[in-house]
């Protein structure tokens, strides 16, 4: 099999695949209602005081 045969038969699959990844039919994603009015960072300050003690703790036992 020579060069040019095997870049043909590339083609080719690769043609095919293509037709075949474009033919599927991707639903669309379910639309979700609203949750309404849920913070973010509501536990941003928690988890910083929680950190800043640890490492006082931390820095307290290691002298």
């Amino acid at each position: 099999m020579n060069i040019q045969n095997k870049r043909l038969i590339v083609s080719i699959l690769f043609i095919l695949i293509s037709f075949v990844c474009m033919a599927q039919k991707v639903p669309p994603p379910p639309i979700t209602p609203p949750v309404g009015d849920a913070p973010i960072d509501g536990g941003v300050l928690l988890g910083a005081c929680f950190a800043v003690f640890y490492g006082i703790k931390k820095l307290l036992r290691n002298k």
